[in-house]
This record gives structure tokens, sequence and C-alpha cells, in this order.
């Protein structure tokens, strides 16, 4: 008896352990991207658009720690300064799909029959379509640019809150406190968002922390193919695609970009990998 206390009393100290290791590195690496982005004019030491023809693809030094890139710009400074744009895109590019997605799978989750029926059409439609070529196209028509990302992310990427949330609604509808709910004539709509969606949303909030990772990578595509954020703005897709023609001899202009990428979605993924475990998704 005594071993199985022990194992147990171990392995919820080992969970214990992951947990708040997850949310201190994950929260941890998103607080220092905010706290670099909010900062940026303060820690960047050179102007991010600044062109010097003299101090062109220079190596990493005490001067440059990044180097500079092929218009003797300072790597370090559009880094920094790109990380402003990064964090938007990674933020704004999920809200919208969130709002869409949470508010479209209530109200069908709710209602269900044809309601149900006609929302969930317009779902397999749109998953019917690869998610970049979709996405890739709806830009096309509207032009390149941030505000046509943002677009696209929110005609597309509602799709899989919706889905989500409309399960949640579907089990929970029949549950006790939402028969006497309806029993004490409480309007639909205060049984949906007042009842229903707060107990169905904890897997679409851990979700929108991949959710972040997928946006963020996509903004980096978008911009690599130059229908994202345009030259001479920092940002790190336009700086790995500026820096493509020459990576094997210079090869810190696409680097640190790059580096940056991957940390900021690791930060995103431990995020939401401590989420699930605190709201109890995973279990």
């Amino acid at each position: 008896m005594s071993i199985d206390t022990t194992a147990t009393a171990s392995l919820g100290w080992s969970r214990l352990f992951r947990k708040h290791l997850t949310l201190t590195l994950g929260g941890g690496i998103f607080l220092f991207f905010l706290l670099l982005a909010i900062l940026a004019p303060t820690v960047a030491p050179y102007d991010p658009i600044f062109q010097n023809a003299d101090m062109r693809l220079q190596a990493p030094s005490f001067l440059h720690p990044f180097g500079t890139d092929n218009f003797g710009r300072d790597i370090l400074s559009r880094v920094i300064w790109g990380t402003r744009i990064d964090l938007q895109i990674a933020v704004i590019g999920v809200l919208f799909p969130f709002l869409i997605g949470t508010t479209v799978g209530t109200i069908a989750g709710f209602f269900g029959g044809i309601v149900d029926a006609l929302f969930m059409r317009i779902v397999d439609i749109i998953l019917a379509f690869p998610f970049l070529v979709l996405m890739l196209s709806i830009i096309a028509i509207l032009g390149s640019g941030l505000s046509s990302f943002y677009i696209a992310m929110a005609l597309v990427g509602w799709v899989s809150y919706a889905r989500l949330i409309r399960a949640q609604m579907l089990v929970l509808k029949g549950s006790d406190y939402a028969v006497a709910a309806v029993s004490l004539g409480f309007s639909r709509p205060r049984i949906m968002f007042h009842h229903l969606l707060p107990n169905a949303i904890a897997g679409s909030i851990v979700f929108s922390m991949s959710d972040a990772v997928l946006v963020l990578l996509s903004g980096a595509a978008v911009s690599y193919l130059g229908l994202g954020v345009q030259p001479p703005l920092a940002e790190w897709g336009v700086m790995v695609a500026e820096g493509q023609s020459f990576i094997t001899t210079t090869w810190w202009i696409t680097l640190f970009p790059g580096l940056s990428i991957i940390c900021l979605a690791f930060g995103f993924s431990m995020l939401g990998d401590a989420l699930g475990d605190l709201l109890g998704v995973h279990e």
C-alpha cells in the first residue's frame, strides 16, 4: 500500500513539475519577445532600415553581433524590430478566426438541425481546399500586405474553432445544468454564451496556442513569397527571403531571423501544452 502511495505521489510531483516547467518556459519565451517588441526603439542598436554600403555583408562582430545584410543593414536591429510585426501576425491572425469560429460553432452546436447542417457544409467546402493554397489565393485576389493576410486567415482559419466548439456544445446542451437553465426560462443567448460556452471553450483556448504557431509560420511563408510584409520593413520571413541568395557565403542573414521564428513558435507550443495541463484538456 505504501508503495502505491509513494508511486502516486511521485507521479503527482512529476506532473506538477512538468506543468510548471512548460508554463515557465513558454511564458518566459513569450514575455521575452513581447518585451523585445515593446522596447525595440530602446534596445535596437541601429535603425533597422538604414543602409550603409560600406558595411555590406559584414560577418558578426562586436559592432554588429548578428552581422549585416546585402544593404549594410544591421541584422540584430532588424530581428528586434521584426518581433513587433511577427508577434502582431501571431496574435491578430489567431484572434479573428477564434472569435468567428467560436460564434459559429456555438450557434451551430446549440441549435442543430438545418442551422448546424448549413454551417457544417460551409466548413466542409473550406476544408476541401488545402489551407495554404486557399489562403494564398485570397491574398492574391485582395493584394499583398498584412491586411490581406489577416482577412485570409479570418476567412480560412475559423473552421477549426467552429468544429471544436460545435462538438462541445452538442455534448453540453444535454447536460443537467443546461436543461435546468431552459426550465428556468433563460433566453437562448444567455444559455449559449453564459452557461454553455464557458464550459466548452477550454479546448479552443489550448488549440489557439498551437494555431499561433501555424499562423506565425504561414505569415513567414507568405512574406517569403512576397505577398505579406513588404520591404524594407523588418519581418523575419522577409529577412529569410532576402538572405536566400547569399546563404552559402553569408549564413547569418537567414540564420538569426530563422532561429527567431523557431524560438517564438516553440514558446507558443510550450504555452499550449501548459494550458492543456492546467485546463485538463489533455486528461
